[in-house]
C-alpha cells in the first residue's frame, strides 16, 4: 500500500492500524502546504515517524506553484469546498500514479482522520482515481472508532509538531 500522509499527527495512528493488514510505504506529497518552513517542519516529523514505525517513506516534489495554478480562482472558497476537493484529488492522483508505477496493489490516504475533512468526498475522489489508474483504493473514515483521538494520543507521545491549520495559505489565514 502506498499511503499518502499529510503530517505525522494524521499518520501516527493509521500506520499502526493499516500496518496490521498491509505492507505500507508512506508518501509525503503536499505542495499545498504554505509556507515552505511549515512544509519542512511537517516533513521532518513524518521522517521521524518513518524511523519510529520502521515504514519506508517516499517524499514527492514540493511544487507549490502547481497547487496555486490548480486552485486559482478558488481563494474565497470555504474550507472543505471546491478548492479542498481539487487539492485532495491532486494529492490522491499523484499517490495513485506513483503506486501504479511502482507496481503496488493499493493506495490510501490519512486525510480522513481529521474531523474537519469530508471522508465521503475524499473516498469518492480516491475511488474515481483508482479506476483511472487501474489500482485499488482503500476507502476509509479513519476518524471513526476514536481514530482521531488515538492519533492525538500518539502524536503527544512522540512529541510531534501539532499544526493549527490544514496547510494551505487560505486555511492559515482563517486561524491566525
Amino acid at each position: 500500500m502506498l499511503l499518502h500522509v499529510c503530517c505525522a499527527n494524521c499518520a501516527a495512528y493509521p500506520v499502526r492500524l493499516l500496518g496490521d493488514h498491509f505492507d505500507i510505504t508512506m508518501f509525503f506529497y503536499n505542495p499545498n502546504i504554505y509556507p515552505e518552513r511549515e512544509y519542512l517542519r511537517r516533513l521532518k516529523d513524518v521522517e521521524r515517524l518513518s524511523k519510529i514505525s520502521n515504514i519506508p517513506l517516499i517524499t514527492g516534489a514540493y511544487d507549490p506553484e502547481r497547487w496555486f495554478n490548480l486552485t486559482e480562482g478558488l481563494q474565497g472558497e470555504p474550507e472543505g469546498g471546491k478548492r479542498c476537493l481539487r487539492c485532495f484529488r491532486m494529492r490522491l492522483e499523484e499517490t495513485a500514479g506513483l503506486a501504479a508505477k511502482k507496481g503496488m496493489d493499493i493506495f490510501a490516504a490519512t486525510l480522513s482522520i481529521s474531523p474537519h475533512k469530508n471522508a465521503g468526498a475524499i473516498n469518492e475522489a480516491g475511488l474515481s482515481i483508482s479506476e483511472k489508474y487501474g489500482i485499488d483504493y482503500y476507502a476509509s473514515d479513519l476518524k471513526k472508532k476514536d481514530g482521531f483521538k488515538k492519533a492525538n494520543k500518539l502524536s503527544r507521545l512522540y512529541g510531534f509538531y501539532r499544526q493549527d491549520y490544514c496547510g494551505c495559505i487560505y486555511s492559515m489565514k482563517k486561524v491566525r
